[in-house]
């Protein structure tokens, strides 16, 4: 489902850029997709008395990410993925478009929605440290900003980072690393748990998280 959620999104993207373009100029584009890893995948979250620091999907019991503030305890956490591009996008292509596809498993509150940031962050070796949860201390490369709604609740959220790929890719990173968190910015407390499954090869095609670029 997921695949072929994204390749109807991009197929649209791709004509959108032809009529704009024109098609005598138009070079082939390659599409490619990628995983998140469930290795380097993971959260941190802060609470008044330490950093709990999650990496790694361990099935059954760690299957997702989390990011937002807890609506109840106050605790904020910070979700993290890494998507392999070696092998995946040439070190000299040029990027069209990228696309984030992640499922929602749980929402917090049950109304309203929850703002969200995506920091392109580099955290090489991809090791997660207290330290990434600060933006002061990790700075975001570039950020873009989004939003989750309840009605995106056990969905497919597809989310436009051409911006942060184009960036990634200007710096030769070896991954495509974000740090996804609430935009404090807009103070409402929410959270939302973002699917990272690894129970079965079917099951991470179709909910883990997915990176999509159309470069040429």
């Amino acid at each position: 489902m997921k695949r072929t959620i994204s390749a109807v999104l991009m197929l649209f993207m791709l004509l959108t850029l032809a009529a704009c373009g024109g098609g005598d100029n138009s070079q082939p584009t390659t599409t490619t997709q990628t995983l998140s890893n469930p290795t380097f995948d993971g959260d941190i979250e802060r609470t008044p008395t330490a950093d709990i620091i999650t990496q790694g999907m361990s099935f059954p019991t760690i299957q997702s990410v989390f990011a937002g503030i807890d609506p109840v305890t106050l605790t904020e956490t910070r979700a993290f993925l890494n998507f392999p591009l070696t092998g995946v996008v040439p070190a000299n292509a040029v990027i069209v478009s990228a696309t984030l596809d992640i499922f929602i498993r749980s929402i917090q509150p049950t109304t309203g929605s929850v703002p969200i940031l995506i920091d392109l962050v580099d955290f090489q070796p991809p090791t997660l440290v207290a330290s990434d949860f600060d933006r002061n201390l990790l700075p975001p490369l570039d950020s873009i900003s989004t939003t989750i709604f309840q009605s995106d609740l056990g969905q497919h959220v597809i989310i436009d980072v051409t911006q942060l790929m184009r960036e990634a890719q200007l710096r030769a990173q070896p991954d495509f690393q974000i740090r996804i968190l609430e935009d404090l910015g807009i103070v409402s407390p929410g959270i939302i748990e973002i699917d990272d499954t690894t129970a079965s090869t079917v099951d991470r095609e179709s909910f883990a998280p997915l990176l999509t670029v159309t470069w040429f």
